[in-house]
């Protein structure tokens, strides 16, 4: 409404355009003003030359009303003041007074507006009733127009003042909608590379130690080919990449399809495990197996972080634990969580890069409230142990502490195979301990 009146802050930010509507209005009332002057004349006498000048005058300061709303009032007053007092036409300055008031009370708070209006009313009953009785008698009927005009600007400004926090609100919650937009965003493109992570790291690890195993079996003794333990490696090979196309497959389908669900398919969960442990073997690793709780019995997330912790916990074991080394994998439920353990008897490697894998499984485990210890094993090797809830818990949601610092221990100890910082991580306020 503000604007559609063209008062306030809300009407427009071009002085030039401001100025020049004030000025059409000022020319507007002027009009209006000289045709009461000439038409009605219901009280005083006939402008003349100074009258005139007067009321010509008092049309001036409108042009500035939004500039300066309580000065162009006041240089108002100060022409209509004396107009009056020599008795012209009452009634001719009408339009360009209540435009003035209006303006006050629509650009300045309530008390201002009270202020100005009960002055201007108190000053001018005075005066008339000063000049008898029926002279405050036709103040009177005056006084309810300038109420009127006031009461107006002051509902024109609430009601501008509302529509405002109205927009507001709806700003603001247009951007919680975009940041959560952002965040879901976020972590959605964090899971995607989880499991690439995880599907990639684990199938190009197996793909290089089954190739060194076919390598091996060349070039030790050409003229003795095991043409079967060839064959064999290459299948094993070929199998591998079979898989790793069907996940990927099935991780990409994410970034095409927005309209199914999360296009995410069926998680993998504890059911998994004996795929990643015969893959495991097939590279030539020793890995024994103890599972005491059934598939059934853990939710569809909780097996799903499992699973992915045990392959990437494997998947480290192959690279790192060294020919000969023999790897442990026990699943068993204790006290509403799921313990996952994965121990080598490795030697390790003496450096290389750090790499994600690591955090990606702290990551998996917060993800359902859960905590990962990584370190060396009580006998040597290296050791993983997750404790997952099988309740449902809230997910600690925040980032993670290896960007930036959280309510999470993190403890820097270097991996016995060198793959880096190993971060002991405790599960954030909100999971289950």
């Amino acid at each position: 409404m503000l604007h559609l009146t063209g008062f306030g802050h809300l009407g427009t930010n071009d002085p030039a355009r401001v100025l020049r509507q004030d000025t059409l209005l000022a020319g507007g009332l002027l009009l209006l003003d000289a045709a009461v002057a000439l038409t009605l004349h219901t009280g005083g006498r006939r402008p003349d030359s100074l009258g005139w000048s007067l009321l010509v005058a008092a049309h001036l300061p409108t042009v500035f009303r939004r500039r300066a709303p309580l000065a162009s009032f006041l240089g108002l007053v100060a022409c209509v003041a004396p107009y009056h007092a020599l008795g012209f036409d009452h009634s001719a300055p009408l339009f360009v007074s209540m435009t003035a008031l209006f303006t006050v009370a629509v650009t300045g708070s309530p008390l201002r507006s009270l202020v100005v209006g009960g002055g201007v009313v108190g000053i001018m009953l005075t005066v008339k009733f000063g000049q008898g009785t029926a002279e405050g008698a036709q103040a009177l009927r005056i006084t309810g127009w300038i109420v009127a005009f006031i009461v107006l600007g002051v509902y024109v400004r609430v009601h501008g003042q509302y529509l405002a926090s109205v927009v507001e609100r709806a700003e603001r919650a247009e951007r919680t909608r975009e940041e959560e937009a952002r965040r879901r965003v976020a972590e959605e493109r964090l899971r995607i590379a989880r499991d690439l992570h995880d599907l990639l790291a684990h199938s190009i690890t197996l793909i290089g130690v089954q190739t060194s195993v076919a390598a091996h079996v060349l070039a030790t003794d050409p003229d003795r080919l095991d043409r079967t333990a060839v064959a064999q490696a290459l299948d094993d090979i070929s199998e591998t990449c079979r898989t790793a196309r069907g996940e990927l497959r099935s991780t990409l389908e994410v970034l095409r399809d927005t309209e199914r669900g999360d296009g995410r398919g069926p998680l993998p969960g504890l059911d998994g495990v004996p795929d990643l442990v015969a893959a495991a073997r097939s590279a030539g690793t020793r890995v024994e197996v103890s599972v005491a709780v059934g598939a059934d019995g853990v939710p569809t997330a909780v097996g799903a972080a499992a699973y992915r912790i045990v392959q990437e916990a494997l998947t480290n074991a192959v690279r790192h634990a060294g020919p000969g080394a023999s790897v442990r994998v026990e699943l068993e439920t204790d006290g509403g969580a799921l313990r996952v353990r994965v121990t080598d008897d490795g030697i390790g490697s003496a450096g290389g890069p750090p790499g994600f894998g690591l955090v990606g499984m702290r990551e998996r485990a917060r993800s359902v409230g859960g905590t990962v210890e990584t370190g060396t094993g009580a006998e040597g090797g290296f050791a993983v142990l997750a404790v997952l809830p099988l309740r449902t818990v809230v997910p600690d949601r925040r980032p993670d502490p290896a960007s930036v610092h959280d309510a999470g221990t993190v403890r820097d100890r270097r991996h016995p195979s060198g793959t880096g910082l190993v971060v002991v991580a405790e599960a954030g306020e909100g999971a289950v301990r």
